[in-house]
């Protein structure tokens, strides 16, 4: 009988790791933003910035209540126009003459890495925002899952954590045992 059941807790286990262990993610799992700028200017590149801040300060509670990249998708085309009118007020009240255009279309990212977390170039779909021209340089970061907007941070550092309910009931048990 010890034997059956210390068979069926490793088997246990070993299901456990197996499932708690994240599936490798694929470019139609994120939703990245896309900043650019109206030149290379230090003017237009600190714009940029406080562009960015105001729109992670409008997105995060909103992003906070979505659980899938379509949510976030859905959340995010629904709200473009406050978007861009969050950037403008931005640039307005910074002095600059040029308006924003923000949009929700695929395009092409270069490898880039976050935290622990390394995208591979390729087609992501993403929320594009051009301040003026665009031409500028720029600011790219993840809005699904949300890197970029949990807490204010920007760094992409924040740790996700897997739980697996299996493991869970296997130690309650054992500590029930003791």
């Amino acid at each position: 009988m010890k034997k059956l059941l210390v068979a069926l807790v490793v088997v246990a286990v070993a299901v456990a790791v197996i499932v708690a262990v994240p599936a490798k993610q694929t470019n139609a799992d994120f939703l990245r933003i896309h900043i650019r700028a109206d030149s290379n200017s230090a003017a237009d590149q600190n714009i940029k910035y406080a562009v960015k801040s105001a729109v992670v300060d409008f997105l995060t509670p909103v992003l906070s209540t979505v659980h899938s990249k379509q949510q976030a998708m859905s959340a995010v085309r629904t709200r473009l126009g406050e978007i861009q009118s969050v950037c403008d007020k931005v640039l307005a009240d910074g002095g600059f003459d040029y308006v924003s255009h923000a949009k929700l279309t695929a395009e092409q990212f270069p490898d880039r890495t976050y935290g622990e977390l390394t995208l591979e170039s390729g087609v992501y779909d993403a929320l594009i925002i051009e301040l003026g021209s665009g031409s500028g340089n720029n600011w790219w970061c993840v809005v699904y899952p949300p890197l970029c907007f949990i807490n204010g941070e920007s760094n992409g550092t924040d740790k996700i954590v897997y739980r697996s309910k299996l493991l869970q009931i296997i130690e309650e048990w054992r500590t029930a045992r003791k």
